[in-house]
């Protein structure tokens, strides 16, 4: 019975905790961590897309644990074009990273090699979390837990579970 009485005080902790996410505070984080530019869209318009190539630019241990639902894994560290030999040049990219830092590095990249319709969602798999829109286990599950890369950027999230 204790137990369960730690647990739930845990989790009513928890709430409390995540509940206290400033979002001006996160959103003045992300125009001093990342770039504004033409490049970003936010969670609801990639919601809409229809026919979109979704990158993951984060690494695989990250997109194990979530990851936006048909995202493709590319990584940062390994990035190689040739993952995305079957793309053509023309598909409707998003990319996304835990903030938006890495995907748009990326983006950079893909528009040197040619891509014309790339995007990046704007604050990342923590934004789309925030947005309360679902995520995904390596297993194709959906899950709560969210990989937010390291530390400083976990106290970001508003729900779930939280691993770096």
């Amino acid at each position: 019975m204790k137990k369960i009485m730690v647990a739930c005080l845990f989790s009513v902790f928890n709430l409390a905790l995540f509940a206290q996410v400033d979002e001006n505070e996160y959103h003045k984080f992300l125009e001093e961590t990342i770039k504004r530019s033409e490049l970003y869209i936010d969670a609801d318009t990639l919601r809409e897309l229809k026919d979109v190539v979704i990158l993951d630019t984060r690494e695989k241990q990250e997109f194990d644990v979530s990851h936006i639902k048909n995202a493709k894994n590319v990584g940062y560290l390994w990035f190689d074009m040739r993952n995305l030999y079957d793309v053509p040049k023309s598909s409707k990219i998003v990319l996304y990273c835990t903030v938006g830092n890495r995907s748009e590095k990326i983006a950079e990249k893909l528009k040197k090699a040619g891509y014309k319709n790339i995007h990046v969602l704007y604050g990342g798999m923590i934004e789309w979390v925030n947005r309360n829109k679902p995520i995904y286990r390596k297993d194709g599950v959906q899950t709560t837990e969210i990989h937010t890369f390291n530390e400083k950027w976990s106290h970001f999230v508003n729900r779930g579970a939280i691993t770096y």
